[in-house]
């Protein structure tokens, strides 16, 4: 597998688990998790957005 499809998978997989966090927080008013799900989720897109350009960049 190459890095950037790598990163990719690893991005959508953070991006999955922080609207979890995020949801569960919401759901029982834990402003720390809902928090924490957000920023998982933000990483997760940064994560994704790599693994795209790096695919660009190897054609």
């Amino acid at each position: 597998m190459k890095p950037s499809t790598k990163d990719q998978a690893k991005g959508k997989m953070h991006e999955l688990k922080g609207q979890v966090k995020e949801s569960a927080g919401k759901t029982t008013r834990n402003v720390s998790m809902e928090q924490q799900g957000r920023g998982e989720k933000i990483t997760g897109k940064v994560e994704k957005n790599v693994g795209k350009a790096e695919k660009k960049l190897e054609k």
